[in-house]
C-alpha cells in the first residue's frame, strides 16, 4: 500500500524551473520599447522569487511553495501580456524596424508556449504535489491518451503508474499556439478551456498580425 505523499515516480520539478528561467532570458532578448523598467529588473525579480519556490519544495513546506509558484507564474504572465499590449500600441508609430518586430514576434511567441505550459502543469490535478500524493493520473483537466489505455495495455508499456510531467504540458501549450488546438489531448475542465482560448488568441496575434507585417515591409 502506498501512503499519501509518496510515489513511484515522484514528479521533476527542474523543468518548470528552466521554463521560468527560459521566459527571462527572452525577455532580455525583446527590443527597448517592449520592456518596462531596466532591462534587467524584470528577470531578476523572477530569478529572486523562483530561488526560495526551489528552496521550499526541497524543504517540504508545500504550502509555501504553492503561493511562490504562482506568484512566479503571474508575474511571467503579467510580463508577456505587457510586451503584447507594448508591441501591438507601437505598430502605428513604427518605432520598431522589421528585424525588431521579427525577433519581438519569435520572442514572445515563446514565451507565450512556455507561459502557458506553467499555468497548465500548476492547475491540472491539483498541481505537481497533489498529483504527486497519488499514484498514476486517473482524472484532471486534461485527457491525456494514456489515460484511456486498458490496465494491461499500461502494463506492457510499462506504465503501471503513468502521470504527466512538465514536458506533457508543453507539449499542449506547443500544440495550442501552432495548431490552436488541444490536438491528441482533450480539454475537459472550463478553466482549461478558457486557458487554451486565451492562450490561441495571444498566438494569433503574434503570429497572423505582428510577424506577418514585419515579412510584408522587409
Amino acid at each position: 500500500m502506498i501512503e499519501l505523499n509518496e510515489r513511484y515516480d515522484p514528479e521533476p520539478r527542474w523543468p518548470a524551473a528552466v521554463a521560468v528561467i527560459a521566459v527571462g532570458g527572452l525577455y532580455l532578448a525583446l527590443p527597448p520599447f517592449l520592456i518596462i523598467g531596466p532591462r534587467w529588473l524584470f528577470p531578476a525579480v523572477v530569478f529572486a522569487l523562483l530561488v526560495p519556490t526551489v528552496i521550499t519544495h526541497r524543504a517540504g513546506k508545500h504550502h509555501l511553495n504553492k503561493i511562490l509558484g504562482f506568484t512566479v507564474t503571474g508575474l511571467v504572465t503579467l510580463g508577456m501580456i505587457a510586451s503584447v499590449v507594448l508591441l501591438i500600441a507601437a505598430l502605428p508609430a513604427h518605432k520598431e524596424s522589421p528585424t525588431q518586430l521579427l525577433i519581438s514576434a519569435a520572442s514572445l511567441w515563446a514565451t507565450n508556449i512556455l507561459v502557458f505550459a506553467l499555468w497548465y502543469w500548476r492547475l491540472d490535478a491539483g498541481g505537481p504535489h497533489r498529483r504527486d500524493s497519488r499514484v498514476g493520473h486517473p482524472d484532471g483537466a486534461f485527457l491525456f491518451p494514456q489515460m484511456t489505455m486498458p490496465d494491461d495495455s499500461k502494463a506492457k508499456a510499462g506504465q503501471h503508474t503513468w502521470s504527466p510531467n512538465f514536458l506533457d504540458y508543453l507539449f499542449v501549450a506547443f500544440n495550442t499556439s501552432t495548431a490552436f488546438s488541444p490536438t491528441d489531448v482533450p480539454v475537459l475542465a472550463r478553466w482549461g478551456k478558457v486557458l487554451m482560448m486565451l492562450q490561441s488568441i495571444i498566438s494569433l496575434t503574434v503570429l497572423a498580425l505582428l510577424a506577418a507585417r514585419a515579412v510584408n515591409i522587409l
